[in-house]
């Protein structure tokens, strides 16, 4: 039998078009599982996904079965998702295995989007029974970190792409619809087999996978676009190669950030979803502005999810039986002691060269559902624009309007002498931010609800006192928390 991704798949395109054809994809699928989005997905529900969604045994029901939930059919079953041709291609590519007269799949098939991308299996536990390959050389499953990446990759036209890190190769298969070279590395030869698989069942002839540390391969070429998901676990010992990254979980990723200076092109962006290590008295930003070697670097900073120290111990602890787990919880707890996490912060984070002076912007998002880069883009446009110089007199001269419906919070202590806080969020965003607003921004707000010249503004605000001055800094600070557009 073929081992997995080392064979060219080539005449596998018919068994992929079959796939998408019953509806094989991100949106169908999480329809189909009853999930509002795929992050929701888990195999240790498959007893459920089994009774209560996939009971009919339709074609789309079999192929979640085969391909996500790790699971074998009857040849009779198979029958009803794929051809004789488009299952004897999948079986001398070695994607598909047979015990007996059982099918079952050699490694996971993960929608993304309208994509479809080949890796190993996330159940490493059901995976040891199907292929032996060491954890330290299996391939990255498409999780949550990697969709949340995929959607928050800003998306435009550019000559090129570099995904470190790449895994299956998710993130340079997206990019190969904007860019006109991409190029993927890993360090584990498995990883560049796989990318290159999929690269060729996707028929992309321009992009290539390279083997190697980092940016090793790449000498000191520049990209437009850098994309890493790599990997950040704070492990006490390092097992999984795809996840570890040492243990104060940054051996891998301080790497990446320091040679974005050299490598990312003018005008380009970097972009990586990691988690971080931290404590109350060490800043993120200040951390990476650190590793960026202070090179005249933007950096923001969406913090998706806060994991407590506690949490994330329980959550990565293995053991056999009661005594083994708690054991192993004590050893992961221990470690972030030992660095002095209280926490670890799921984030996202964006770089760019500076217009001007650098700066760091960090914000408490929601984790992006659907396409975020556009709203990344216009994150750093209207950072920039709110620290011109000649900000005020730009300000004067426009006209701005309210960017959409707003959600607005009011929260006071009962009994206690204090103002109450209000806090905004905007409908209609992938990574929603929330906002503390003031009693001037609340009624700039309902100014600017329709179009309204700048100038118009200050002559009501004048009526009432207020110096102009502080109007201004007002409407900065609504156009820097995204609640005001300039208007058309």
């Amino acid at each position: 039998m073929a081992a997995v991704f080392d064979v060219d798949p080539e005449d596998c395109s018919a068994a992929i078009l079959r796939l998408v054809e019953i509806g094989f994809s991100e949106a169908s699928v999480c329809r189909h599982l009853g999930l509002q989005d795929f992050s929701e997905f888990q195999w240790r529900a498959a007893a459920i996904y089994r009774q209560e969604q996939l009971a009919e045994g339709a074609p789309l029901d079999l192929a979640i079965e085969l391909f996500l939930l790790q699971g074998s059919l009857r040849e009779r079953q198979l029958d009803q998702v794929f051809g004789s041709a488009e299952k004897s291609a999948l079986l001398r590519c070695g994607i598909l295995g047979q015990k007996e007269n059982a099918f079952f799949a050699r490694a996971s098939l993960y929608p993304v989007g309208s994509e479809l991308v080949f890796s190993d299996h996330s159940n490493h536990e059901l995976d040891a029974t199907v292929v032996d390959i060491d954890l330290k050389d299996r391939v990255m499953y498409v999780g949550t970190d990697s969709r949340w990446l995929a959607r928050a990759t800003v998306r435009k036209p550019i000559e090129s792409m570099l995904d470190l890190c790449c895994g299956s190769g998710i993130h340079a298969l997206l990019a190969t619809r904007q860019a006109v070279c991409v190029t993927a590395v890993d360090i584990n030869p498995r990883a560049v087999r796989c990318t290159s698989f999929n690269a060729k069942l996707k028929g992309s002839k321009h992009l290539e996978a390279l083997l190697g540390d980092l940016y090793e391969p790449i000498g000191e070429r520049q990209f437009d676009l850098i994309t890493a998901n790599p990997p950040f676990v704070p492990a006490p010992a390092q097992e999984v190669g795809f996840r570890d990254g040492g243990s104060n979980g940054e051996a891998v990723q301080r790497r990446i950030v320091e040679g974005i200076p050299r490598h990312l092109a003018k005008g380009g962006i970097a972009q990586i979803v990691t988690e971080l290590g931290e404590s109350d008295s060490d800043r993120l930003e200040q951390r990476l502005r650190t590793w960026l070697g202070n090179a005249p670097i933007d950096v923001h900073v969406a913090r998706l999810r806060n994991h407590s120290a506690e949490a994330y111990a329980i959550g990565h602890a293995k053991g056999e039986d009661c005594g083994s787990f708690i054991e192993s919880v004590g050893r992961w707890a221990n470690n972030l002691k030992l660095h002095g996490y209280s926490r670890v912060v799921s984030v996202l984070l964006a770089f760019k060269w500076s217009h001007t002076s650098p700066w760091s912007r960090v914000d408490d998002a929601r984790p992006p559902t659907r396409e975020a880069g556009e709203e990344i883009a216009a994150l750093f446009e209207v950072e920039r624009f709110v620290r011109e110089p000649d900000l005020k007199v730009q300000l004067r001269a426009k006209s701005f309007v309210r960017t959409g419906p707003l959600a607005l919070f009011e929260a006071r202590t009962l009994g206690a002498p204090v103002a109450p806080k209000c806090v905004a969020r905007l409908f209609g965003l992938s990574m929603s931010v929330e906002h503390a607003l003031d009693q001037l921004e609340i009624d700039l707000l309902t100014e600017f609800e329709r179009s309204r010249a700048t100038r118009d503004v200050l002559t009501l605000t004048n009526q009432a006192n207020l110096p102009e001055e502080t109007v201004l800094d007002s409407i900065a600070s609504l156009l820097r928390k995204g609640f005001l557009r300039e208007a058309s």
